[in-house]
């Protein structure tokens, strides 16, 4: 499901949206996933501590799209609950790998890095741009 352009949202929707980035930012802070070195020290299994926050938000998670469409009628910003049926596929795959490869080479995620720039951390702007151009690469390959 595409989320619909802010002007379509209606302004008390696109705020609640930016209430829930922010809180996302800074949760991700807090939690020192903006810091590459952390994760990288992570994933060298030598800090487990971002294990407790990703466990603690995929609970979230499954909790939220479980538990809602089941206590409530409908999503309290208004549309329909929907699921997304899961596809695995060779794209699926590879795209995974390259996106671990990426991740444990620089240690930079992009939720973490766009929060990342908001604490000053101006090196992650190489990552992201490491992360726009394999966008673009991917979306002007599947033209073909």
């Amino acid at each position: 499901m595409n989320t619909p352009p802010i002007h379509h949202m209606g302004l008390g929707k696109a705020l609640i949206t930016l209430l829930a980035g922010a809180l996302f930012g800074f949760g991700l802070s807090v939690a020192t996933m903006t810091q590459p070195e952390v994760v990288l020290s992570f994933l060298r299994f030598q800090d487990w501590g971002l294990m407790l926050v990703m466990g603690g938000a995929a609970g979230l998670a499954m909790l939220a799209y479980k538990g809602f469409p089941r206590w409530l009628r409908r999503p309290l910003l208004g549309g329909e609950f929907t699921s997304q049926p899961s596809r695995w596929n060779r794209q699926t795959v590879v795209g995974a790998a390259l996106f671990g490869v990426g991740w444990g080479l620089s240690g930079v995620c992009p939720g973490p890095a766009l929060a990342a720039l908001g604490t000053g951390n101006t090196e992650v702007l190489w990552a992201l741009a490491g992360i726009v151009l394999g966008a673009l690469a991917h979306g002007l390959s599947a033209r073909d």
